[in-house]
C-alpha cells in the first residue's frame, strides 16, 4: 500500500508524513514536525490527559494521516489514531516559528 501525503490549500504533509509544510502569503515554506503538532494539541482530551499527568512527553515516529480544512484552522489526524485537534492557522504559524 502506498501512502499519499494529505494536502489542503496552502498546507500539506511532507512526503514522509513526518511534518506539515505551511505556505505563507509571501510564498515562504515553513515546516512543523508531526511530533510538535501532536504535543501541541489543545483538544479537551489532550488537555485532560495533561491535567491528569497522562500526556506523553514525546510521540516518536508519529505521522500525519489526514488534514481537514475548517476555514479558520486545520483538523489534523495522526498515526496514533488521534483526530480531535483543531489547529487555528495563526497557531500553526506560531508553531512554525512565524
Amino acid at each position: 500500500m502506498t501512502l499519499v501525503a494529505p494536502t489542503v490549500a496552502g498546507y500539506e504533509a511532507s512526503a514522509d508524513l513526518a511534518s506539515l509544510l505551511v505556505r505563507t502569503a509571501q510564498d515562504d515554506e515553513l515546516s512543523v514536525s508531526a511530533e510538535t503538532l501532536r504535543l501541541s494539541c489543545k483538544c479537551a482530551h489532550c488537555n485532560r490527559a495533561r491535567f491528569d499527568g497522562r500526556f506523553p512527553k514525546a510521540f516518536p515516529g508519529i505521522a500525519i494521516t489526514d488534514i481537514g480544512d475548517l476555514g479558520y484552522g486545520l483538523n489534523i489526524s495522526f498515526s496514533d489514531g488521534h483526530n480531535r485537534g483543531i489547529y487555528p492557522k495563526s497557531y500553526l504559524l506560531n508553531l512554525a516559528g512565524r
